[in-house]
């Protein structure tokens, strides 16, 4: 979606009043929906029609950090 990027972020800024900018964004919430996705459980290629990713590849890397701490020893307290 060509100019969509720019409007997101700028929806985003309008709605984190208070909150340091740099650390949210359009592509925040995009990494954050998908690894939230994955860590449901949720089909890579539904992840995938949501996302818009044209590859399996480009969506790959979120997928592997919803799995990080899975079965990690300090499950209990991180």
């Amino acid at each position: 979606m060509p100019g969509s990027s720019g409007k997101v972020a700028r929806a985003v800024n309008r709605r984190i009043a208070g909150y340091d900018s740099a650390l949210f964004g359009g592509h925040s919430l995009r990494a954050g929906f998908i690894t939230s996705a994955a860590r449901t459980g949720a089909s890579i290629f539904k992840i995938q029609e949501i996302s818009r990713h044209r590859s399996l590849q480009g969506l790959a890397g979120y997928v592997r950090d919803a799995q990080i701490y899975r079965d990690h020893a300090g499950s209990g307290f991180l």
